[in-house]
């Protein structure tokens, strides 16, 4: 069975406009698609395994162990119509006979404060993590999933996107910017450029003072200049093929950032990860993920002719009868006709004429009695 191919692309000078040069993609040549881009998705694992790594760079903090002992304070017992907390020693100030020690009281210890021997970092299987960053390589060439995750492809031609390896010679960074022209991507760029806004909170303090969105990703692999030319553009991250990070690949545990491979880099997938016939030559004990069902679209299973042509016919004699709604048949024609016939004649036969009524003479007004 052959295999999908994908599309290598170089980027040439196109037509000039005034003194600006425009650049065009055009096709270098083909790749054979890697197997991992054939692996089933799984957003729960990439999530799950995002968290956990998130929580091994973080950093143990917890206050002082005698914050909020700092003073002399006893309780002065039963019988003086105060509460029992501790209270201050001494006199001649406002601060003899406050409340001390309690997390109530000003100045007083927290409630359950934090402790450096939290748990902080957890330990990772890594079988799992190799099943999730196979899928988050497999998200980068689905389109739906990239444009949801908010990058603009609207331009590229074609997903996964493959650079010839000359990309990775490049040192200036207007040949970065010309490649990504080229490819139909500044407008991703100009999205992330403009996104740069203060960071809400303390972090403006703390050596965190703007946020921005993310950009595309660019894998390599060899770095013969190609970090020097991308590095300054704004969102644009670069790894390593031999290095893919679940943290760049997808950044907040959600699949589908748009990625730019270089043709050498991914050619080496079918390497690293190995194929369903080929094991990994530098993972130990791996094989790709298989997929459980060879055709995941349920619906198309329940509808097939090989499904349908063997079910019985549905039963309708055992269904449950739909609760029957009361209709008011002062209100409801229907139902009123249904009850008495006899009003659907009478409300077509012609109204006949009658006498007009004399007005009755008033009554006398009885004569109030005296009490």
């Amino acid at each position: 069975m052959a295999r999908a191919t994908v599309n290598v692309y170089k980027v040439v000078e196109g037509e000039t406009v005034g003194e600006k040069v425009k650049y065009k993609s055009e096709i270098d040549s083909n790749i054979a698609l890697p197997s991992v881009f054939k692996v089933p998705l799984r957003p729960d694992a990439l999530n799950f395994i995002h968290d956990q790594m998130r929580k091994n760079s973080r950093q143990a903090y917890g206050v002082d162990p005698k914050a909020g002992h700092m003073v002399s304070a006893e309780s002065w017992g039963t019988g003086r119509a105060v509460a029992r907390i501790p209270r201050v020693r001494g006199g001649g100030t406002h601060r003899s006979g406050q409340g001390a020690f309690g997390n109530m009281c000003r100045g007083g210890h927290m409630f359950n404060p934090h402790k450096v021997w939290r748990r902080w970092h957890r330990r990772i299987n890594v079988q799992q993590k190799r099943l999730a960053i196979c899928s988050a390589i497999a998200a980068t060439g689905v389109p739906p999933l990239v444009l949801a995750k908010g990058h603009r492809i609207e331009k590229v031609p074609e997903l996964p996107l493959v650079l010839e390896d000359k990309a990775e010679n490049i040192k200036k960074t207007r040949d970065a910017v010309n490649i990504l022209h080229g490819l139909g991507l500044w407008s991703d760029i100009v999205q992330v450029s403009k996104s740069r806004r203060l960071r809400p909170g303390k972090g403006k303090m703390r050596n965190r003072r703007y946020i921005q969105k993310r950009g595309p990703i660019v894998i390599y692999k060899n770095d013969n200049g190609i970090v020097r030319a991308f590095r300054n553009i704004p969102g644009v991250t670069l790894i390593n093929v031999s290095a893919l990070n679940i943290l760049k690949l997808s950044p907040g545990g959600h699949l589908g950032r748009l990625a730019i491979w270089t043709k050498s880099a991914f050619a080496e997938l079918d390497r690293i990860y190995g194929t369903w016939s080929k094991s990994s030559v530098t993972k130990t004990d791996f094989n790709l993920p298989a997929p459980k069902m060879t055709n995941s679209d349920l619906m198309r299973i329940l509808k097939s002719d090989e499904i349908t042509s063997v079910l019985r016919p549905r039963k309708m004699i055992n269904q449950r009868k739909s609760k029957s709604v009361v209709k008011n048949p002062l209100k409801n024609n229907g139902v009123l006709i249904k009850l008495n016939p006899y009003m659907a004649k009478k409300r077509t036969a012609p109204k006949s004429k009658e006498e007009p009524k004399t007005k009755e003479e008033p009554s006398k007004k009885k004569a109030k009695t005296a009490k």
